[in-house]
């Protein structure tokens, strides 16, 4: 038996457990190697019992590079909630897919912005995109995922993990309005996962909601899952975990939920901070 049994952590990815911002501003696909402590600590963590997952917006062949160098021993919550994925079964256990109504949604959004550039992200790891931007370039490029440009959607197939809208801020907020103004809006889950991402989902599909479906598999209780992440797409899963976590890099709306902790930035071992205060704690 081990201190940490039933016990849940589900961490952010993206400038949470490593600071993919170091890999951005420097134009670089190299992200930098998770720190020293948070190995560290999830090393001792894991080995008294605790699960350990991430729960990321990345998708599958985003993250998949990733996943073997890390210590994980539970399910990952990918696509900001789309699937739960076991990459040692390289498996969907849990989905929650955007299935064919969606065409005609997009085609609205076609209408009204006619170069609107987003990737469609497919169950087998395909990615495509209409009308590749900068910024969709600038994507590939980071997470060394190649996508092929397509020109018409009505060709793609189903069921898709997700879209992700990339474009300036202010291109994104007039999308977000639009999307928001109409009555097929309910049918979706969209967010921020940067300045520059908007993320399209199947209503449900929220980490936070992957959360629990992945508690309930493991056999963990509400009061034992505990969660760390930075961004928008990361409140829904402070709202499931037991004490909030966020590093100190967190934009402004993490950091003022109610009875947020703030730790670490998250290139000083953010996630180690949350492991620390779990073994006093579980003492």
């Amino acid at each position: 038996m081990g201190k940490f049994d039933n016990v849940l952590l589900a961490s952010d990815f993206d400038n949470t457990l490593v600071h993919t911002q170091a890999a951005i501003d420097a134009g670089s696909a190299d992200i930098p190697p998770m720190s020293t402590r948070n190995r560290e600590a999830l090393e001792y963590f894991t080995q008294n019992g605790g699960r350990f997952a991430i729960s990321t917006g990345r998708a599958v062949p985003a993250f998949a590079r990733y996943a073997g160098g890390l210590p994980i021993n539970a399910p990952c919550i990918i696509a900001n909630g789309a699937g739960l994925y076991d990459f040692r079964a390289e498996a969907y256990i849990e989905t929650a897919f955007i299935d064919e109504g969606i065409r005609a949604h997009v085609a609205a959004m076609l209408e009204r912005f006619p170069r609107l550039p987003f990737e469609i992200y497919h169950t087998d790891r395909r990615i495509h995109a209409m009308h590749p931007n900068a910024y969709i370039l600038n994507h590939e490029h980071l997470t060394r995922t190649k996508i092929e440009p397509i020109d018409d959607f009505g060709a793609v197939d189903f069921p898709l993990v997700k879209l992700l809208f990339e474009d300036d801020r202010e291109k994104l907020d007039e999308l977000y309005g639009f999307i928001t103004a109409q009555s097929w809006a309910k049918r979706y889950e969209l967010i921020y996962s940067s300045n520059n991402l908007l993320e399209l989902t199947a209503r449900g599909a929220t980490k936070g909601g992957m959360v629990l479906r992945l508690a309930a598999r493991l056999g963990v209780k509400r009061e034992d899952i505990y969660c760390i992440g930075d961004h928008a797409n990361d409140i829904s899963m402070a709202e499931v975990s037991a004490v909030r976590f966020a590093p100190a890099n967190a934009i402004a709306a993490m950091l003022a939920l109610p009875e947020m902790h703030a730790v670490s930035h998250c290139a000083d071992g953010a996630v180690a901070d949350v492991v620390e205060f779990l073994d006093k704690k579980y003492a």
